[in-house]
């Protein structure tokens, strides 16, 4: 995707694997029912079901909707051991996925960036094109 269709930091996020501030994002700190897509391809990714508040500062989720719908890459970036999480279809830098986080149900923590998603509400999930994707409230 190139920049004309993202702002400055989606860009930067998404095709430059950039990190955006913690606390001072879009989702951080948003529980709305609906579904996280990835700004760039519109693959849905997260639901609000399985975001949980976590203290990273960044919106976090025990897992995605599908195992298949992120793909891991090793980061060893800021002398660190980390697993990155890209988009399936976009290949959209998400964030990271975190292994035994205390704070997520699953013990999994993805951690991702508000700049590489487009939040869907729930009520709006027909009209947008992700109606069949009701179901995962049920």
């Amino acid at each position: 995707m190139d920049k004309e269709h993202l702002t400055d930091l989606q860009y930067r996020v998404t095709q430059q694997s950039a990190t955006e501030p913690p606390f001072a994002n879009e989702y951080w700190n948003s529980f709305e029912k609906g579904l996280y897509v990835d700004i760039v391809s519109g693959e849905p990714l997260f639901t609000s079901m399985e975001k949980f508040e976590s203290s990273c500062g960044w919106p976090a989720f025990s897992a995605p909707i599908e195992d298949a719908a992120v793909v891991e890459h090793a980061d060893c970036g800021f002398g660190m051991r980390r697993t990155e999480i890209r988009s399936r279809a976009g290949n959209s830098h998400l964030g990271h996925a975190f292994a035994r986080d205390p704070e997520s149900p699953s013990g999994t923590r993805y951690c991702i960036n508000s700049a590489s998603l487009r939040f869907i509400p729930y009520d709006s999930m027909e009209e947008q094109g992700y109606g069949e994707l009701r179901c995962l409230f049920d």
